[in-house]
């Protein structure tokens, strides 16, 4: 089927087991072109723009070097997992952007179909789930450090997501770009001291720059083979923290018109199956698998963009093992 009119020829793309869909677009400024007319002006940084690079260039204070930061313990200091046995599972921010003020960045079609999925699963791993729309940077900003202020003490962790438009190391707002390190710094141990030693989880659908990946056929070989957790400790303040990106850095992120993005269908899938089961880490790993290998875009009358993959980015500061376990429910009657 050829692609429909009122789209972008070099946006829009298919899953493979659906070949006659042509709704899929890439979370990018719009086109393939790259930045199409936005600037960014930027220091020297020798790790990168990447999850990676802005923990090491990013928010830090002279003071942190002798500053006495002090946090209540929350989980033995080997255990293997994660206290989740807290009151309430935490907060989920859900940042959902469709429409953008920059002239360059088309609308996401798509993307509250991601919204309502990746709502509906949060909901049922009992997340209190709160959505914000087509934000703009400063509204963005006052959200996060409202929720970071807040005591999350009977709190097991806490989730954010974005949906948005991209580029390399960066986020866009309703009305302008973004690091996301200037949203995650605010729930660092030192400054969040009532999530300390929790996970902070954080899910980002966007584009990460305008490369494409073209994938490599596999086929199948003619032969095969076959101390005292009682004692206080220190922890770094970017510790627990996970940050799952849509896409690699450097690379498209598609998503379609009408089933949302390859990779928010992947994660509420997976969510959805085996969210209480797996630990975070083998489900992410599954959504990765996922996006590899059931999406492949499709636009013949465009053969640069035609037949192009996605893998996920998954950047772990987890310690721990991570397991969505059941809430006990208080008996009717009972405070």
């Amino acid at each position: 089927m050829a692609a429909s009119n009122s789209e972008s020829a070099d946006q829009v793309g298919i899953r493979v087991d659906n070949a006659e869909n042509q709704d899929d677009h890439t979370d990018a400024l719009g086109s393939s072109g790259g930045s199409a007319g936005v600037t960014t002006v930027s220091s020297h940084n020798p790790y990168g723009s990447g999850a990676i690079g802005q923990l090491a260039n990013g928010y830090s204070s002279p003071s942190m070097s002798y500053k006495k930061n002090v946090a209540k313990m929350v989980t033995d200091r080997h255990a293997a997992e994660y206290n989740m046995r807290h009151k309430n599972r935490g907060m989920a921010l859900i940042f959902n952007h469709e429409h953008f003020e920059v002239p360059t960045l088309k609308s996401r079609a798509g993307t509250n179909v991601d919204c309502e999925n990746l709502t509906r699963v949060l909901k049922q791993l009992d997340f209190e789930v709160t959505v914000y729309k087509d934000c703009r940077y400063k509204d963005i900003l006052r959200t996060i450090e409202y929720a970071a202020s807040q005591n999350h003490s009977d709190s097991d962790c806490i989730l954010v997501a974005i949906l948005s438009h991209g580029e390399m190391g960066y986020i866009y707002a309703k009305d302008t770009q973004y690091k996301l390190e200037n949203i995650w710094s605010f729930f660092t141990a030192n400054h969040c001291p009532t999530l300390a030693g929790k996970p902070k989880l954080f899910f980002i659908q966007a584009c990460q720059g305008d490369r494409l990946d073209g994938g490599v056929t596999m086929q199948r070989s003619h032969t095969e083979t076959d101390g005292d957790s009682s004692m206080s400790y220190k922890i770094p303040v970017h510790a627990d923290f996970l940050i799952a990106y849509s896409t690699v850095p450097g690379f498209y992120s598609w998503r379609n018109t009408t089933r949302g993005s390859w990779f928010m269908q992947s994660l509420c899938a997976e969510l959805a199956a085996n969210g209480k089961r797996l630990d975070i880490l083998t489900l992410l790993t599954f959504v990765c698998q996922r996006v590899a290998v059931d999406f492949e875009s499709c636009t013949p009358d465009t053969p640069e963009m035609h037949q192009q993959k996605q893998i996920p980015c998954i950047t772990t500061m987890l310690t721990r093992i991570l397991h969505f376990t059941d809430k006990q429910m208080v008996p009717a009657g009972r405070v």
